[in-house]
């Protein structure tokens, strides 16, 4: 459930940045990623709810990312790739591979299954992966999967801007979104100070990627998350040389959603009868071409209610 975002006293103006440690975890074959949404301390940012930042990892000959065959529920995922290549199968049918500069924006809605490797005799990965909660009247739409091979980019005060979600600067992204969001990816080869505009009816997150950032005298390096909360019209950046940041933020989403292994979905209830869908081969969720063998069992439900 999102939390309130904070403010100062009295309720108006922004407050003091927040700074998270993104929790490290190893997904296999030397995989290591870093979790920054959700945590204890943070659970969204708008309708972001989820941000795993994928390396920048070098594999050892014969190994690679490989994940099975799983389902989601009531999300988007959302894939920026930075390094290297991945191969998105789903239940839909699509076969699709992301390269870097690219988004794969799937919609679960109702439903979907998909896989994701990296291709053979791949070497680095670097990715940032997301997912967006839809809004509850969105949550029960048909899937659908995208892939955006070109996104808006341009270069502002010594730096490469690359606009994922959303609008800025005059820019549209063309990713399909169902809530208020925007997400940039910037790059600085040198150091550089940012005057980035902001919309003080986001709320707002930054996740450096490589190198740091700097942001009202304090210093945030790789994976460590800064949450600015809302009411910001602008902020300045000191970006060190070699800097890649990751910028989201929303519109506060207003609704509870309850979260659980792959799925999102806004009662326990839900969450059971999707785990039971999967668990019993409900044409729900469907099969994926090339999965055979390695569809992922979920963990049992941490409740007894649903």
């Amino acid at each position: 459930m999102t939390a309130p975002f904070p403010t100062a006293p009295g309720g108006t103006g922004p407050t003091a940045v927040e700074r998270i440690t993104a929790r490290a975890a190893e997904l296999g074959e030397g995989l290591v990623i870093h979790r920054a949404l959700p945590t204890r301390q943070r659970r969204m940012v708008g309708a972001w709810c989820f941000l795993d930042h994928i390396g920048p990892v070098t594999f050892a000959a014969g190994q690679g990312m490989h994940v099975g065959a799983h389902p989601h529920t009531c999300l988007q995922t959302f894939t920026w790739m930075i390094e290297g290549e991945i191969l998105h199968r789903d239940s839909l049918g699509s076969e699709q591979i992301i390269r870097p500069g690219q988004v794969n924006l799937m919609t679960a809605g109702h439903g979907i299954v998909h896989t994701e490797d990296s291709l053979p005799g791949a070497s680095r990965l670097h990715a940032a992966q997301l997912w967006i909660a839809l809004p509850s009247r969105f949550a029960d739409c048909a899937p659908a999967f995208e892939h955006y091979p070109s996104l808006p980019v341009w270069t502002e005060q010594g730096c490469t801007l690359t606009l994922l979600a959303g609008r800025h600067a005059g820019y549209a992204a063309p990713t399909r979104l169902y809530s208020p969001l925007i997400g940039l990816d910037i790059t600085s080869p040198q150091a550089n100070t940012l005057a980035l505009p902001l919309n003080p009816a986001f709320e707002y997150g930054i996740l450096p990627l490589e190198g740091s950032v700097g942001m009202h005298s304090e210093c945030y390096g790789p994976d460590e998350f800064a949450y600015l909360g809302a009411h910001h019209n602008g902020i300045a950046l000191d970006l060190s040389p070699g800097s890649r940041i990751l910028l989201l933020g929303g519109e506060p989403f207003n609704e509870g959603i309850v979260m659980w292994w792959n799925f999102v979905d806004f009662s326990r209830q839900a969450i059971a009868r999707s785990q039971q869908a999967w668990e019993s081969l409900a044409p729900r969720f469907g099969p994926v071409a090339g999965a055979e063998g390695r569809r992922i069992a979920p963990p049992p439900l941490p409740w007894t209610d649903g």
